[in-house]
C-alpha cells in the first residue's frame, strides 16, 4: 500500500520550487527566434504578397479593361462616322432611284470600290443572300455567295453581318485575313442596310493596335507586379537577415553566459570536492589520527609493564583494544558518509532509515521515517541520486535550519518515486541571509534530479522547509522474474 506525501502541520509563506526541465523539449534562443519572429514575419509577409498581388492585379485588370473598352469604343466611333460618310457619298443616288434601277446601283458600287483608306482600310456590300457585291482589296470574292462563312475560330462572318445589318446597324467582330499580310487577325466591322435595295454596306478596322496596346499594359502590369515582389522579397530578406543577426547576437550573449555559468559550476565541483576532501582529512585528523595515537600511547604504557613485571599491564592493552574499536566505528562512519554499504546491499529504504537515525542522534533532533515496499525497484543511478539529495538536505538542516523535528518519507506511485523531506526550521530566508553561500546544496540536488529527469520542488517559509524530489517511471526496474520452483 502507499502513503500518503508527508504534509507538514503548518503554513507556507514564500515558495521556492525548482522543476527539472530536462527530457522535456526546449527551443534554444536561436529557434525560439526562428519560431517566434522570422516564421510568423514570413507569413504575414506571404499573406500580404498575396494580397498585395490579388488587389494589383484586379486593379490593373479594371484599367486595362477600361483601357480596352476606350480603345475599341473609339474605333466604333471612327466606324460608324466612316459609314456615314460613305452614305452621304451616295446619299441623293440610292434615294432618287427606284429598287430596282441597276444604274443607280452601279454608280454606288462604283462609290464604293472607290473609297479605300489606310493600308487595311475598304468598304464591303453583301445582300441579303450573302453575296459579295463590293471587295476592293479581295475582288476575287466578288460575285460569290459567302452564306455560312466562319473564320477559322468558328465565328460566323457573313450571316452575322447580313443579320446585324438587316436589325438596322451594329458591329460585329471576328478574324479576318489583312489585305496586306493574308494573315487572319482580329477586325471589327460597323454595318448597316440599304433596305430598298437589300443591301447590308459597311466597313471594318483591324484592332491589332488595340491589342498591342492592351498587351503592353498587360505585360507593364506583370512587371509591376513582378517589382512588387522583388520589393517585398528584399524586405523580406532584409528583416530576416536583421533576425539571423539579432539572434546571432543572442546565441553569442548567451552560450557566453552558458560559458561563465560552466565555469562557475566547474569551480563549484571543484570546491565541492575540495571541501569534501577537508571535511575527510579533517575527520581523519580530528577522529581516527587522534585514536590511533591514543592507542600508540597506551600499547607503549602497556609495554613498560610488561618489562616491569606490573600487572596494571592487561587495563592498558583493554584500553587500547577499546580505543580500536572506536576508530573501527568511526573508520565504518566515513565510509558509510562517503559510500553507505547498506545502499548496495539493501537497498534505498534501509539506506536512508540508517542516515536520518544517525542524523537524529548525532544532532539530538527528533526524525521520523517512513517508506512502502516497491513494486518496481529503481535503477543504481536513481537511488544513489536520491540518497545524496537525503543527505544534503539533512547537511542544510544540521547546518543552517535549527530545526526540532525532521521527518522523511519514501514511496511510489503512478509518475514514479518520490522523497520528501520536512523540517520545521526557520527557512531558506533566513539561511540565505547568514550564510553567501547558501544555496550551492539545492543546486546540487537541482542537478542531480535534472539528470534523471526528474523533478525537485523546495517550499519555504519561516516556520520550514519542505524538498520533494520525483523520479520518473523510466528510472523503475521491473520486478524481477520468479525462479522456477520458487514459491
Amino acid at each position: 500500500m502507499d502513503y500518503p506525501p508527508i504534509a507538514p502541520q503548518r503554513a507556507f509563506g514564500q515558495i521556492y520550487e525548482m522543476a527539472s526541465t530536462q527530457g522535456i523539449f526546449r527551443l534554444s534562443y536561436a529557434q525560439k527566434l526562428v519560431f517566434l519572429a522570422a516564421a510568423p514575419l514570413v507569413l504575414a509577409v506571404a499573406l500580404m504578397g498575396v494580397i498585395v498581388t490579388d488587389q494589383s492585379r484586379q486593379l490593373a485588370e479594371r484599367e486595362i479593361a477600361a483601357l480596352e473598352e476606350e480603345l475599341l469604343a473609339a474605333k466604333q466611333a471612327e466606324l460608324q462616322n466612316y459609314v456615314t460618310l460613305a452614305r452621304n457619298s451616295f446619299f441623293w443616288t440610292y434615294g432618287n432611284r427606284a429598287p430596282d434601277d441597276q444604274e443607280a446601283k452601279d454608280r454606288v458600287t462604283q462609290i464604293l470600290s472607290a473609297m479605300i483608306y489606310g493600308d487595311e482600310g475598304f468598304y464591303f456590300v453583301y445582300d441579303y443572300d450573302g453575296t459579295m457585291i463590293v471587295s476592293p482589296r479581295q475582288t476575287d470574292l466578288i460575285g460569290h455567295n459567302l452564306s455560312g462563312q466562319t473564320d477559322s475560330a468558328g465565328t460566323p462572318i457573313t450571316d452575322l453581318l447580313i443579320d446585324v445589318g438587316r436589325t438596322g446597324a451594329g458591329y460585329h467582330t471576328f478574324l479576318w485575313p489583312k489585305p496586306s499580310t493574308g494573315e487572319e487577325a482580329e477586325m471589327i466591322a460597323y454595318v448597316t442596310a440599304l433596305p430598298s435595295w437589300q443591301w447590308v454596306m459597311g466597313t471594318g478596322i483591324f484592332i491589332d493596335d488595340v491589342l498591342e496596346t492592351v498587351a503592353a499594359a498587360r505585360a507593364d502590369m506583370e512587371q509591376r507586379i513582378d517589382r512588387t515582389f522583388l520589393q517585398i522579397g528584399g524586405i523580406t530578406a532584409l528583416a530576416l537577415l536583421l533576425v539571423f543577426l539579432s539572434g546571432l547576437y543572442i546565441t553569442i550573449r548567451e552560450r557566453r553566459k552558458a560559458d561563465v555559468k560552466l565555469k562557475d559550476l566547474t569551480q563549484r565541483i571543484f570546491d565541492t570536492q575540495e571541501e569534501e576532501r577537508g571535511r575527510v582529512a579533517r575527520e581523519l585528523h580530528d577522529g581516527i589520527s587522534q585514536i590511533l595515537v591514543s592507542v600508540r600511547y597506551t600499547l607503549e604504557a602497556a609495554r613498560k609493564r610488561l618489562e616491569r613485571g606490573d600487572a596494571r599491564a592487561s587495563q592498558n592493552i583493554d584500553s587500547g583494544i577499546d580505543a580500536l574499536g572506536g576508530a573501527i566505528q568511526e573508520v565504518r562512519r566515513i565510509s558509510r558518509d562517503l559510500r553507505p554499504g547498506v545502499l548496495d546491499d539493501l537497498g534505498l529504504g534501509p539506506a536512508l532509515k540508517a542516515l536520518i537515525e544517525d542524523f537524529g542522534q548525532r544532532n539530538n533532533i527528533a526524525t521520523e521515517f517512513s517508506t512502502v515496499v516497491f513494486r518496481n525497484r529503481l535503477d543504481e543511478e536513481s537511488k544513489i541520486a536520491l540518497y545524496r539529495v537525503a543527505q544534503e538536505a539533512l547537511t542544510n538542516v544540521e547546518r543552517h535550519a535549527g530545526a526540532s523535528q525532521v521527518t522523511l518519507s519514501l514511496e511510489g506511485n503512478r509518475r514514479g518515486a518520490k522523497m520528501c523531506i520536512a523540517d520545521d526550521g526557520r527557512g531558506l530566508t533566513d539561511q540565505r541571509n547568514g550564510d553567501p553561500r547558501a544555496g550551492l546544496g539545492l543546486r546540487n540536488m537541482q542537478e542531480r534530479v535534472e539528470k534523471l529527469n526528474g523533478t525537485l520542488r523546495v517550499l519555504s517559509s519561516r516556520k520550514g522547509t519542505v524538498i520533494e524530489a520525483q523520479v520518473p517511471l523510466s528510472h523503475m526496474l521491473r520486478p524481477a522474474a520468479p525462479k522456477e520452483g520458487a514459491a
